[in-house]
């Protein structure tokens, strides 16, 4: 998370975050209530050390995307990450309305498989001129929201152990990026540039990684828990995200998971265990 050398953290600057979570908790319940089953992300067992192989899996993925972006950004190649960030923006958002709309059509006993494309369609259309083009006034809202449902699909998708194994990883490696590797470089040279990858709120930037994890954490929690631990998950990320927020006064810019994902875990795991 980067920012401007005025900014003041307060609790208002977790809203947002709050907003996108609460989009994914709805998208979680509709995977809950659904007998539609989502497949596996990464389809390898668990077994033995299985989920620290997925998560190194994981998280070497993630890398390579943003050390890809920030050596196509540093040799002036931004219309080709622009390209590749709008075609991959689009994709996703056909295959989240495509999925989601089928879910709650289930959930409430209708068949419409063309109103389902429709959706999508109309859906794919939109944030191609909203987020890629810019050519809207709901930017932020389609990024919050395009966070919560993409971090649903992976928590939904991805076995419990796995997925704490690959958001412990990622929160190690998110310090590591921010501070010395390729995401605090971009933060700092072209964040405003690429439309699609993070949304601002009163001074504070927060990448779309941030929101997916944020919302995959909870989610996983959810349907693994139950409502006490999902609860326990939510207070734990937005107290993290606060004070990572508290830590961008300071030092201008501050990893986004490892509070919110320590704290987020921390406050599940407290209550599975107390009840």
């Amino acid at each position: 998370m980067a920012d401007k050398d005025s900014f003041q953290a307060s609790f208002i600057h977790v809203f947002p975050i709050l907003a996108s979570l609460l989009f994914g908790i709805l998208c979680a319940v509709l995977v809950q209530e659904s007998s539609v089953e989502l497949e596996a992300v990464l389809d390898l067992p668990e077994a033995g050390i299985g989920f620290l192989f997925i998560g190194t899996i994981f998280v070497f993925i993630a890398g390579v995307s943003a050390t890809l972006i920030y050596l196509l950004m540093k040799y002036s190649l931004q219309f080709l990450v622009r390209l590749l960030i709008g075609v991959s923006f689009s994709v996703l958002t056909f295959s989240l309305v495509l999925l989601y709309s089928e879910l709650l059509l289930e959930v409430v006993g209708v068949e419409f498989p063309f109103m389902i494309l429709f959706l999508a369609s109309s859906a794919t259309i939109y944030v191609i001129l909203e987020v890629i083009l810019r050519k809207g006034r709901l930017y932020e809202i389609v990024i919050l929201a395009f966070g919560g449902a993409t971090g649903v699909l992976l928590g939904a998708s991805i076995p419990l152990l796995s997925g704490v194994t690959i958001l412990l990883l990622l929160a190690v490696y998110d310090v590591f990026a921010v501070f010395r590797g390729p995401v605090g470089k971009i933060a700092l040279k072209s964040l405003d540039k690429l439309p699609g990858i993070s949304f601002s709120f009163r001074g504070i930037h927060v990448g779309l990684g941030d929101l997916t994890f944020y919302s995959m954490l909870v989610s996983r929690i959810f349907l693994s828990y139950g409502w006490l631990a999902l609860v326990a998950a939510t207070f734990g990320v937005l107290l993290g995200s606060f004070l990572s927020f508290k830590m961008v006064e300071k030092k201008g810019m501050f990893p986004g998971l490892p509070f919110s994902v320590l704290l987020g875990l921390l406050g599940a795991f407290l209550v599975v265990c107390i009840v």
